[in-house]
């Protein structure tokens, strides 16, 4: 969830904020706070939404969604700083502060007292805070001149508990030195200094991090993942209009291969809910997987989010294909690679007595594991690997807690499709 002001350039804000956790595979809820009136080079009018509005915009939200993580940008005033606060005390989920005091194109971005306001309600709340230099000094109330002084404004703004990244962008440096506060110790970070941050970098950065606490990471790794993550974002910024490069939020981090995976699990997931017949669906959907060359985690292999589902007799896809979308099919077919590696595509089918016959009579390999035995998956593939002198194509999976699957197996989604057609 981000609770954040409308840039209507579209470059900051919550426009910024949606397509950095889109980039990261998260879906964003939003809690508009404020309409701002500003482009590339200037704001010219903000409104602040009525605080029953953002209340009802907050509350209409969580009744609907479970929020894995929450960042806030622009607040505008005290009162809503309170209000978001309010909100927010019975929720568990990691909060991320973006403390937002003035626009990259120029101009304030907060009435007076906001930052006090943040000080005293929502900082005893959060997990972290991102303040660049200017915003480290207004909450911590000391001038930033050098290394000594970062170290103390972070010190100073995480005396209640919480966490710090001071950002270095403004700092007068060779390098981009960034300071994390994080238990009560302090880390340096050095980044190339690029020659301008572009508009909307601050709430894109905290974005990325929260969308990687909202994926399970801990405060360090979602800083360290998010900050990578940022330069790049910074390097690739483009121009939209007469002022400030626009920050590419919504940058592809994929490499090449990696890239070609996901096409190929997007394509061939289309054909399956075009072609595939309802009765060979699980009940709990179905899911194809693919991984990357090298694959050592389910980091590495791809799946439609969501699975692909039966909704009023039509096959549905749920949500686009990422890495590590499921978990549980990728240790498998990790499992099935340990003795194959060429083998790096499996798909789950409904099981039927018949789809197992035809299998067997179109003349591939067929094996059974019942994982009720609660062995190893490792154990449990060895033994079929052994029996079959490979990976076979398919494998009937028992499980006491779900219902029978078939998993086929094959080099590629395509191959793997290939297999599933000819079955009807």
């Amino acid at each position: 969830m981000t609770i954040a002001g409308s840039d209507s350039i579209g470059g900051a804000g919550i426009q910024a904020d949606i397509k950095a956790m889109g980039a990261l595979g998260v879906h964003a809820a939003s809690i508009v706070t404020a309409v701002t009136a500003q482009n590339t080079y200037e704001v010219a009018d903000i409104f602040p939404i009525p605080e029953d509005v953002i209340e009802a915009q907050f509350r209409s939200v969580v009744s609907d969604l479970k929020i894995n993580a929450v960042k806030t940008g622009m607040l505008y005033s005290s009162g809503i700083a309170k209000l978001v606060a309010d909100l927010l005390e019975d929720h568990e989920a990691p909060l991320i502060i973006d403390p937002v005091l003035t626009a990259g194109v120029g101009g304030s971005l907060a009435q007076n007292g906001l930052a006090d306001s943040i000080r005293k309600h929502l900082m005893p709340l959060c997990e972290l805070i991102t303040p660049n230099k200017y915003e480290a000094e207004v909450l911590s109330g000391i001038e930033i001149n050098n290394e000594y002084d970062a170290t103390l404004a972070c010190e100073l703004i995480g005396r209640d508990g919480s966490s710090v990244y001071l950002k270095g962008g403004h700092m007068d440096t060779k390098k981009v030195i960034d300071y994390l506060y994080l238990n009560s110790q302090i880390k340096k970070f050095e980044y190339p200094r690029l020659n301008k941050s572009g508009h909307g970098s601050g709430c894109t950065l905290s974005s990325y991090i929260t969308a990687n606490c909202a994926k399970g990471m801990d405060i360090a790794t979602a800083v360290m993942k998010s900050r990578t993550l940022i330069q790049r974002s910074i390097e690739t910024q483009y121009s939209i209009g007469k002022g400030d490069n626009i920050v590419n939020a919504s940058v592809r981090f994929d490499s090449p291969p990696a890239r070609d995976v996901i096409d190929e699990v997007e394509s061939i997931s289309s054909r399956i809910v075009d072609i595939l017949p309802s009765e060979l669906v699980p009940k709990e959907g179905l899911n194809i997987v693919y991984a990357a060359p090298g694959a050592e985690g389910p980091e590495d292999i791809v799946a439609v989010m969501g699975r692909i589902t039966l909704s009023n007799g039509k096959l549905k896809k749920n949500g686009p294909v990422k890495f590590g979308a499921a978990e549980q099919l990728s240790y498998m077919l990790l499992s099935a690679m340990k003795f194959e590696p060429e083998t790096r595509s499996m798909m789950s089918l409904r099981y039927s007595s018949d789809t197992a016959d035809v299998l067997e009579e179109l003349g591939y390999t067929v094996g059974r594991f019942d994982r009720r035995s609660n062995r190893p998956i490792d154990s449990l593939m060895g033994d079929v690997v052994k029996k079959a002198g490979k990976v076979p194509d398919a494998i009937i999976d028992s499980d006491a807690k779900k219902e029978r699957i078939i998993r086929v197996f094959g080099k590629d989604p395509r191959d793997v499709l290939g297999k599933v057609e000819t079955i009807f």
